[in-house]
């Protein structure tokens, strides 16, 4: 099992430090572990981007599906098995390592310093490309991943995104070099490294703990819906990513990207500044380039507002389009599973392999037919593995598409106001019309939601802990609520715990009360408010600037996201990068109707292709 070092105690001890030890990684299954590689043995000596071994890709075999391909004679890389090896991957490098304040940095027509450098800004398809023509083998793919996180992740830079490591990584990666060898891919995702926020279930030495110290020794005994569908593709969990702790449900004064177990996840683009949260870890090292596509999870703004001003795509699903099934809850009317990437593409490419019909999904279980997320028609929720986002993909998208301008979500600050202002005459150009001033008047008729949702993360919490962790030592919300007062000097210097104590008291989830209280805050928003108005004026779709820009880490004051509406009404969002403004990015909001992924992404892809290329992060330093 690997998990960071107990927190300190002060609140000022809770400042990035290294976290070298954390990606001490456990050997795998069969003992392996392997060396670090220089980056011209993996890479070759273009800087400027991934090159298959002899430019070209393999063919497929006799007999083959054509989504197979065939791999050249040269062998993946093998790992040792000598028992004796070291449990550590050493990725020490003799070249001259980068510039701390902009660590990924290469210069033009130069060798990348370290393994992991080549990996910034690259794209599933490159990998992919990379991948089939035996560039480089899937093991090394994940050293070179390994690499960036300790050097990023840790040291005198600290974005401190990463709360665990797969101790099977490397195991696993050989597994599916051997499979390539064969002849044999799963698609696009094979041997693609993703991580996961830290609530989603896995059966692979890895805890699953929301943040928090109390769930550390919780032994997960079988994998969520969503890590079995990402293994099934191929994909190679890599880890698990820090976030505002229990989803920021814990209590009334949390802090975004802080947990007791993982410390504050910082914003890469500037080290001084936040990166929301609850999904801070997955925009951060989305943001970073860890890797290509994280996983993140929404109640409220909880994906789109980290991906946002940490200036990558966020996808949040409509709900029961991905499985909650063995995560962390707070709230299965609203909580919804999505990816962050860094373009659009790779984030459809990474929900058309989440989503799908799941019969152990809480909108399935538990006599709840009278409870919202009962709300849409199981039809609508495709079998898994049959749908196909990147089909939605249009270049021309814009073009004849009918845009509300969200009244509701304006002037939030000057920058992020400026981004998405500037961006208006750019979609009008492409095509489309942008109907002003459109209004959703029933989310001022929603006075409070906390009554509903203390009544599904009581019942969700106590679910998963009887489903997932059924040995482990914190068996109710009791027991969670008296360790933490055991340990109040580590998991209550930030936050309280009213989350935890008032679901204690919630209401039955069969309570009339809540069910009372539940299907009038759906109506107000749904049939009251997005459909209506979207029905009203013929909208394809709302737009609004996502979020504000970033504060400072440690003053989160004044923090606004546009996600409410439709995080409330369970309807999906699409957020997408739009520039930076005094070196922060900025995000607009797409949303609509239940089950509009497609349009969303399409739109959201066009919008894309009519902007300048994303801005990596510079690592702007922490001041002194």
């Amino acid at each position: 099992m690997v998990h960071p070092t107990s927190p300190q105690s002060s609140l000022s001890s809770q400042s990035p430090v290294s976290r070298r030890q954390l990606i001490v990684v456990g050997a795998g299954a069969a003992g392996a572990a392997v060396v670090g590689i220089g980056a011209a043995r993996l890479f070759g000596n273009d800087a400027n981007g991934i090159q298959p071994g002899n430019g070209t890709t393999a063919a497929t075999p006799p007999g083959a599906s054509p989504t197979m391909t065939q791999a050249p004679d040269q062998p993946p890389a093998s790992t040792p098995d000598d028992p004796d090896a070291p449990d550590v991957i050493d990725f020490e490098d003799p070249a001259e390592p980068s510039d701390a304040s902009d660590p990924a940095a290469t210069p033009d027509g130069a060798a990348a310093t370290n393994p992991g450098d080549i990996l910034e800004g690259v794209t599933i398809r490159q990998l992919r490309e990379s991948l089939d023509g035996w560039a480089f083998t899937i093991v090394e793919l994940v050293q070179a991943t390994l690499e960036r996180i300790e050097r990023i992740d840790g040291g005198e830079i600290a974005v401190n995104a990463v709360i665990s490591l797969n101790p099977d990584a490397l195991q696993i990666a050989a597994e599916l070099d051997a499979e390539l060898q064969a002849g044999q891919s799963r698609g696009l995702m094979h041997g693609i490294p993703v991580l996961l926020k830290d609530i989603i279930a896995t059966s692979d030495g890895m805890p699953n703990t929301a943040g928090s110290m109390a769930l550390v020794d919780n032994t997960v005994v079988r994998d969520s819906f969503i890590a079995t569908r990402l293994r099934e593709s191929g994909a190679i969990i890599l880890g698990k990513t820090n976030l505002t702790e229990w989803s920021n449900f814990m209590g009334s004064t949390g802090l975004s990207g802080w947990s007791s177990l993982g410390g504050l996840t910082v914003n890469p683009y500037n080290l001084n500044r936040s990166c929301s949260g609850s999904s801070s870890g997955s925009a951060a090292a989305v943001a970073a380039s860890y890797v290509p596509v994280a996983l993140g999870a929404e109640f409220d703004g909880s994906i789109i507002a980290p991906a946002a001003i940490c200036g990558v795509v966020g996808v949040k699903p409509t709900v029961g389009l991905t499985s909650r099934a063995g995560v962390i809850p707070i709230g299965f009317s609203r909580d919804s599973i999505g990816p962050m990437a860094r373009t659009v593409e790779d984030a459809a490419i990474a929900l058309s392999v989440l989503a799908g019909f799941d019969p152990d999904d809480p909108s399935r279980t538990v006599g709840l037919k009278t409870s919202p997320h009962a709300m849409f028609d199981t039809e609508m929720v495709p079998e898994a593995g049959t749908v196909d986002y990147t089909s939605a993909l249009d270049p021309e998208a814009l073009r004849g598409a009918r845009i509300g301008i969200c009244a509701n979500y304006q002037g939030f600050d000057e920058g992020s106001q400026a981004l998405f202002d500037a961006v208006l005459p750019i979609m009008e150009a492409a095509g489309a019309e942008l109907v002003p001033e459109v209004y959703i008047p029933s989310i001022e008729d929603i006075s409070s939601t906390y009554v509903n949702s203390l009544t599904e993360f009581a019942w969700g919490l106590q679910n998963y802990l009887d489903t997932y962790t059924p040995e482990g030592p914190m068996r109710t919300i009791q027991d969670l609520v008296d360790f933490n007062d055991a340990n109040a000097g580590e998991e209550l210097n930030v936050t309280d715990q009213s989350g935890l104590t008032d679901a204690l008291a919630a209401l039955a989830i069969d309570d009339p009360a809540y069910i009372e209280v539940t299907l009038t805050i759906q109506e107000a928003i749904r049939t009251n408010g997005i459909d209506a108005v979207m029905d009203e004026l013929e909208l394809d779709a709302l737009i609004a600037p996502t979020a504000t820009l970033a504060n400072a880490a440690w003053d989160q004051s004044g923090f606004m996201s546009s996600s409410f509406a439709s995080s409330v009404a369970g309807y999906p969002s699409v957020t997408l990068p739009i520039g930076l403004h005094d070196g922060l990015p900025g995000g607009i909001h797409f949303f609509g109707r239940a089950f509009s992924e497609d349009v969303l992404l399409g739109l959201a892809y066009a919008m894309e292709q009519q902007l300048p290329p994303r801005i990596e992060p510079t690592y702007i330093p922490r001041e002194e």
